[in-house]
């Protein structure tokens, strides 16, 4: 089975959001593994996601392609002076996907990021049969982006697994909370996730011990 987890833009926290369902999914007895499909904005030898989501989830990680601008990956590979071929893409994820229970794909950007020509990543999702999870944050604006990318993934008959909301505050007013109430009208919300102040997916993996899932209804009242 493959999970492709995108988000509703860019810094919704779709690195946090993979690494806890592929711990969730290790701990459970799956064998997990992880492809960051296309990391943009870090050089050569630096640290990306796939380093991340190896330590804090404890499960092999593997990008498919990287390149140095902070980007699209149309753009970037255009910067670059190169291209990105989505079958070659498809094909090496599908491999890494039969090694494994469950493999998570992230994304970049948003479902309708540009991934190569006239293509987005949408269409590798597509391409790969993937389920699809989408990430969102609570606040202004939240109900409107996540609308926007649960009509583009039923529009193009991607299979939906649900949203997750992360960095959830530690006090929640009354925006959040009917954000939630309302993000739950629209898809089945698999989890909440915790604020964590300051935690960055690009260097050692600080996430707090028992750091795992909230469910809705415990943080909507």
């Amino acid at each position: 089975m493959i999970r492709f987890v995108t988000g509703t833009g860019v810094g919704v926290g779709k690195t946090v959001v993979a690494t806890v369902l592929a711990r969730a999914d290790r701990a459970s007895g799956r064998i997990v593994g992880y492809v960051k499909a296309v990391q943009t904005g870090v050089e050569p030898g630096q640290p990306g996601d796939l380093d991340f989501v190896r330590e804090a989830a404890g499960v092999p990680a593997q990008e498919g392609l990287r390149f140095p601008g902070r980007l699209d990956p149309a753009v970037a590979a255009e910067q670059s002076r190169s291209s990105i071929g989505i079958d070659w893409l498809v094909d090496r994820i599908q491999r890494q996907a039969g090694m494994v229970d469950v493999l998570y794909v992230e994304g970049t950007g948003g479902l309708l990021a540009p991934l190569s020509g006239d293509l987005t990543m949408a269409d590798l999702a597509i391409r790969l049969g993937a389920e699809v999870v989408v990430v969102t944050r609570p606040g202004l604006g939240t109900v409107n982006l996540s609308a926007l990318t649960l009509e583009a993934a039923r529009t193009r008959s991607l299979q939906l697994s649900g949203l997750v909301v992360n960095r959830w505050p530690a006090h929640p007013g009354v925006l959040e909370r009917t954000s939630l109430e309302r993000l739950g009208r629209m898809a089945p919300v698999l989890g909440v996730l915790p604020l964590v102040e300051d935690l960055s997916t690009r260097g050692p993996a600080p996430l707090p011990d028992g750091f795992a899932f909230l469910a809705p209804d415990s943080v909507a009242g």
